[in-house]
Order: C-alpha cells, then structure tokens, then sequence
C-alpha cells in the first residue's frame, strides 16, 4: 500500500505482501494469488460490486481507496462484473504491494489512485491481459494519482507481475502519464513481492517483448504451443529515465528498479526478505540469497524474480506460508527477548527506532498484526467458472484466522464481512474484523501460552472447509445458471455466520481460561473442569517461561534468589 521505500525505515503504517502460482507449479492445477492487505488501524470489509449495466454518459466518482479523498470522476463502462474481495466472477484476481520509489514520479494530477485502478479494473475484465490493458489504459487517460505499485494479475490460465509508476505532475517538464512493465510468470513458477520492486532486466534476451494488441493474436491461451516467457510494457519505460538522466547505456542492460526504485537496506531487509523466505520454502538451498535479504551487502546477488519449485504448491503449503514468521531462518524472532515473556513472533512498531545514539530495526515478518485482511485466491480453469474461482478470505493476521471461502460468483456478502454497524472506530460484535481483532489481540501479548487455544479452532475450521471443497463442487456442478450460484452463495454465507459463531465462542473462552494471568483446566471436550462440589477446579499458575525467567536471573543477579536456608 502507499509507501516510499525510502520512508519505510521510520514507518509501520502500510505493507503488503503477494504470492504468487502458476497453474503447472501447483498441486492441482490452480493458478493462485495470495495478499495480506498490511494497514494499521484500517477497517476494511469483503468488498462486493454487484454486475451492472450502464447508460452512455455515466461517469464514476473516483475516490482513494486509503483516505477517501475525492480525485475525480470517469466514464463508466457500459457493463461492470460482479466483484467479491479481490477476484471477479470470471475469476480475475488483482492484489498489490506499494514500494514506492522515486517521489518525484508520485502524480498529484492523476485520478485513478493503485486502490481504485484494482476495484475498477475487477469490474471491466474478463482475463488477466484484458486487466492488464484495462489498467495501463486508464492510467494513461487519467494520470496514475499513487507511487509505485506492483501488481499481482491473474486468472484461470496464467499469472503476471505489473510494475507502474507515474511520471511526475508537471506536464510541461514531462509530455508522459506512466511507466510500467508486466512480465508474464511462468507457469510452472512461483513469484512473489513485497512492497520493493522487483523486476530488474527485461530487454536482455531472457523475455519475448511484446506490445499490448498484439499479446492474444501472437500468443494465445489455446494450449496449442507453450507461451514463452512474455513482457509488455510503455514505449516511454527506457526513454524516460534517460531523459530525466537515471539511466546510460544500452537498453539491453535496462533495470526497471535500478532506475526508478533501486532497493537500498530497508527494501532489502523488510521487504525482499519476505520473499525470500517464501522461496525458501520451495527450494533446496536458498542459503546463497541470505546476504542480499540481509540488507548489509551492498553488491550482494539479487534473487530473481520468480523460481521453479522443488515441489508442487497446494492451498495448504501457501496458507502455511502466510502465516511465516521466518521460524528456522537467519531472520527468525526467537532469538532475542523482543517477543516478550510469551516469545511474541511479532514486533512492535515502528520498524526502526532511535535507542540513544544508535537507530535499531525489528525484523518484519510476513505474518503481522497490521493485517486488516489477507487472501487466498484460487482459480481453476477446468471448472466452470462460477465454481472455479474460491476466493479464501480472513479479516485480520492470516496466522490468527481461518480462510474462509467465498465463491467469487456470489450474489451477497456474509453480513459479519460487510462493514454494516462497524467502522474503524466502531467495534461491533457481529463483525469479523473486530470480532478477529479482539481474539489476536488477547492473544498477542501471552502468545506461547495462549496461541495454542486459537491455533486449535483455526485449524479445525481450515480443515473442515478443505473436506467439504469437493462434496460442495460436486453438488453445484449437478445445478445450472441461477440456481448454481444461488447455491454457492448461500454455501459462502453460511460459512462465514459459522465461522464469526465460532470466534465468538473462541473469544468467550479465552476470556475465562487465562483470566488473571493463570489457567483454567478443561476437559477433553473444551468445558471447564469443576471440583466435586461444583466450583471450578484449582488453577494452573504456569509462571515464566524458562528462557525469560533466565534472562531475569541474568539481569538482576543475586537480588531474587532465595538464600538457600529459606528455600521450602
């Protein structure tokens, strides 16, 4: 989300990561998108658009989809798609990632913001390379109002990575709107980003550039010959930065970062690390990368921008790994008393702090507790389409929840995903996002000793979901039209009431079980255990940890030991 890279070291307040799968590195065949939606303080629901048809002349109010500031307004389309989260009704996905870049290109004119280009997008197109015309086109009409994004786009059949930029407010220094590239990821691939620019070299032979109208006539999705690795861009994206003096030397030797978002310490360390452990789950040895995630050595090997897995990628792998806290890594949080008494693997903010005359950072994870929403999106091109696309949503850290699956093809929304009766401010018992919120941040603080309790419920709702996924498919395959999509919303729905039902439950529960920093004992089933006489049973006092308990030993010496006389 909106963020310079360069600001990142002194603020929390915005980043997301996105996954990326193509449909032969997959386990059955799904090309996947994943987002987590990293926003502080942001109240953000499951968005729904229903389908719509428009008059000639209908213009659309554009307002930013961070502050809601009022941009401008433009021409509707004359039919817009249904729209569930992130994904539409023909099973187009978008997610982003914000790295900022260079200040100077940020475009105060423009007014399609990287928020309003997704939503607007999701209701035009029908494929992911429509999407890709769609949004170069209406920031090319419109001025590109955000900093640098980078785009996750995707359907049923392939994957690509978009980068955009704008080219600075002054049109009489500047003739030019936008700089953009998007490289098709292969689709026997995986891709990830995470609020950095990551596309380096493009005109060096390694990828088939391409220009927009001619994408589907030169390389169609037919299955008839293989599509090799494919690139398109602006005309202006190697022009602008010798103009404006960033950039000598031959196109072939061209970076996109290295000139308009070159990565530096901060977007090494807490952006690409994350992509870093993400690779590092589907290879061999990723240890050869350590030192550019690292952020200390400046000439260290970049990582490339996507990689062949060592295995096929399932929904489960990639719920696994959005809820990674760089456990077993270089970069894991349990080796300091950062976490806390509880060994917390998460880290307050900011991401960076002054401590005398010496600036610290905290690592920056890809699950965090800034997570206002995060998803899975799965899309399958052998199903119909109402049915192959599975939008798997979460209101908060996707460590701290379940994925629930919303049919992109739904007609209403659950009403605990809606923001009906909540805001930002407003907490409402009815609502995911609070309701969420209120378990994780019980949680947070007594993590070690609490997370267990949680981890029990997520991951009984995670697996009853994957056990119903084909029963649920069979059934809707035996119905048609209408009545399909009437069966998947309400199966959507239901799951959604189930799930806030249970996480009440849940919160209730923890509420009494750790009251007063102790535990309640319970029973095999979940109730709490009771004496003979009917009272609740005697409680545990779990006390420290023993490493926290050993750092307090260490701190204070001789001052808490009882003199060995006394001991009892």
């Amino acid at each position: 989300m909106i963020l310079s890279v360069m600001l990142l070291a002194g603020s929390y307040a915005m980043a997301c990561t996105n996954f990326i799968v193509g449909k032969k590195a997959s386990t059955d065949g799904s090309v996947f998108v994943t987002y987590n939606a990293d926003s502080f303080g942001a109240f953000m629901p499951l968005y729904h658009y229903p389908a719509a048809k428009h008059q000639p002349g209908d213009m659309r109010k554009v307002y930013e989809w961070d502050t809601n500031k009022y941009l401008g307004e433009i021409a509707e389309a004359a039919e817009t798609w249904n729209v569930i989260g992130n994904s539409n009704e023909w099973q187009v996905t978008i997610g982003e990632t914000t790295f900022g870049g260079r200040e100077e290109m940020a475009d105060s004119t423009g007014i399609i913001d990287y928020g309003s280009l997704i939503y607007i997008t999701l209701q035009r197109a029908k494929t992911a390379r429509e999407a890709l015309q769609i949004m170069t086109q209406l920031v090319e009409q419109y001025g590109y109002y955000s900093e640098g994004e980078t785009f996750s786009v995707a359907d049923p059949n392939e994957a690509w990575m978009l980068e955009m930029m704008g080219c600075g407010p002054d049109r009489e220094k500047s003739k030019e709107r936008t700089v953009w590239v998007a490289v098709r990821i292969p689709d026997d691939a995986i891709a990830a980003h995470a609020n950095q620019s990551r596309i380096t070299k493009f005109l060096d032979g390694r990828y088939t550039v391409v220009k927009m109208k001619d994408l589907l006539k030169k390389y169609p999705l037919d299955g008839k010959k293989p599509v090799p690795n494919l690139v398109v861009c602006s005309d202006n994206v190697v022009k602008y930065a010798r103009t404006m003096g960033w950039f000598e030397g031959k196109d072939a030797d061209f970076s996109y970062n290295a000139a308009y978002a070159e990565p530096d310490f901060s977007g090494r360390r807490y952006c690409e690390a994350r992509v870093w452990s993400f690779f590092n789950r589907f290879t061999d040895d990723f240890s050869r990368y350590v030192p550019y995630a690292e952020g200390k050595v400046k000439d260290a090997e970049p990582m490339p921008l996507w990689i062949i897995p060592n295995k096929k990628v399932s929904r489960q792998d990639l719920r696994a790994a959005m809820r990674d806290h760089y456990e077993g890594t270089p970069f894991a949080l349990d080796s300091d008393i950062g976490g806390g008494i509880y060994q917390m693997p998460y880290r307050l903010s900011p991401l960076s702090y002054k401590l005398d005359d010496k600036e610290m950072f905290n690592e920056r994870p890809i699950s965090t507790f800034q997570t206002a929403w995060s998803f899975i999106s799965q899309m399958r091109s052998w199903l119909p389409r109402e049915i192959g696309g599975c939008f798997w949503f979460g209101n908060d850290d996707g460590n701290m929840v379940a994925y629930t699956p919303m049919y992109m093809c739904m007609k209403r929304i659950p009403k605990c995903f809606s923001g009906e009766g909540a805001d930002d401010v407003t907490f409402s018992i009815d609502n995911a996002y609070w309701v969420c919120n209120w378990v994780s941040n019980m949680v947070y603080p007594r993590y070690s000793l609490m997370f267990p309790s949680l981890e029990a419920v997520r991951d009984s709702l995670d697996t009853s979901y994957d056990q119903l996924q084909a029963q649920i498919e069979v059934k809707a395959q035996a119905l048609e039209g209408d009545a399909r999509i009437k069966f998947l919303t309400d199966y959507s729905c239901q799951k959604g009431d189930e799930m806030i039902e249970r996480w009440r439950q849940l919160a209730f529960f923890l509420v009494v079980k750790y009251n007063d920093m102790v535990i309640k004992p319970t029973n095999a089933d979940g109730t709490f255990k009771r004496n003979k006489w009917g009272g609740g049973a005697r409680v545990e006092r779990p006390g420290y940890p023993k490493e926290y308990a050993r750092e307090i030993l260490k701190q204070t010496g001789d001052k808490l030991l009882v003199p060995a006389k006394e001991k009892k």
